[in-house]
């Protein structure tokens, strides 16, 4: 059993996020939060949400003890990018591309072996 959390148009690159999300992939998820609380990341923030929303997802709809739940799957997707423009000298413009992440948690039990 599973339990999925997404958090769409995080205002954030992929990029930066993938740092933070490649920290925890495959933890338990305890060792998770402990890990993204002390990470010095803007993007870390936005990850424990979307984390507890997959756990209370777990809790609540599946009945999950969530003492065992494991990361099973987290990746970061890329959004729609924002096109903005920058003035510059001469009457010239230069193109910001400001990204935008799709974040997706899936927590499930540990597998017994």
């Amino acid at each position: 059993m599973q339990a999925k959390a997404v958090a769409k148009y995080v205002r954030i690159s992929p990029r930066k996020v993938r740092q933070v999300v490649n920290l925890i992939r495959g933890k338990k998820v305890s060792d998770a939060f402990a890990i993204l609380q002390f990470t010095a990341k803007g993007s870390s923030a936005d990850v424990t949400k979307v984390l507890k929303s997959a756990v209370a997802n777990a809790e609540h709809n599946y009945d999950m003890d969530t003492d065992e739940l494991i990361i099973t799957q987290i990746c970061v997707d890329e959004g729609p990018t924002l096109k903005r423009i920058k003035p510059r000298a001469m009457g010239r413009a230069d193109q910001i591309r400001k990204r935008t992440s799709h974040i997706t948690v899936v927590v499930g039990e540990k597998k017994e072996d």
